[in-house]
Parts: structure tokens; C-alpha cells; sequence
């Protein structure tokens, strides 16, 4: 399984707030380190996050839900994810206003991992 790093996360946000405005900067290095972390934990050589597609659901999530950065903290967290699923093979289809809607509303609280991970199967 191919991953992103710290350093290309960084890359992407930096070029995320270029094109699109916004502050660039870390708001939170720990809630940043956390996101990028807890997707590739495990217990006794389990992992949480077994399959690819749950590990992108928690790291657009835990970057989108986290706020790590001053700013474009749902892009980074869209473009992670989608960065990380297409790495690893996986393509999917939406609309553009599809993808903006449920970032949103991981941002705000209302949609759960859980909910992302549904997302993404049904837009596979």
C-alpha cells in the first residue's frame, strides 16, 4: 500500500491555499500529526483500518474534523483523501458539489467516518 507523507500533505495544502486562497501555516502540528497517524494504527498486528478504503475515510476525515491547518482544512482533507485512493488504484465518481457537500459537512460535525467510508463505497 503506497502512502502519503507528512511532507506531501504539506505540499498539497501549500499548493490548495496558492490556487484558492486562504492562510497558509499549521494551526495544530498535534491534531495534524494525529490525522495523518490514526489511519495506519493497529493492536497485536491488527489493523483498525484494515481495508484502503476505511484508511482514506479516516484521513480525509481526521484532517477535515481536526482543523489542523489555518486554513482549507476540508481541500487538504478532500484532496488527501482522494490523493490516497488513487495511489493505491482506487477511482471514484462524483460531482464536484458531491465532494464539497459531505467535506462540509464532516467540517461542521454532521456526517461521522462512518458516513464518509459510505461515501466513498458508493461513489466507487
Amino acid at each position: 500500500m503506497k502512502v502519503l507523507t507528512k511532507e506531501q500533505i504539506l505540499d498539497y495544502h501549500k499548493e490548495l491555499i496558492n490556487r484558492y486562497g486562504g492562510s497558509h501555516g499549521i494551526r495544530d502540528e498535534k491534531l495534524f500529526d494525529s490525522a495523518l497517524a490514526v489511519p495506519f494504527q493497529s493492536f497485536g498486528g491488527i489493523d483498525f483500518y484494515p481495508s484502503t478504503e476505511e484508511k482514506a475515510a479516516r484521513l480525509g476525515y481526521g484532517l477535515a474534523a481536526n482543523h489542523p491547518f489555518h486554513d482549507g482544512n476540508k481541500r487538504i482533507g478532500a484532496h488527501a483523501m482522494l490523493a490516497f485512493l488513487c495511489m493505491n488504484d482506487i477511482k471514484l465518481s462524483y460531482t464536484t458539489d458531491e465532494l464539497s457537500d459531505i467535506f462540509m459537512s464532516v467540517a461542521s460535525g454532521n456526517t461521522e467516518e462512518s458516513e464518509l467510508l459510505d461515501w466513498i463505497n458508493s461513489h466507487k
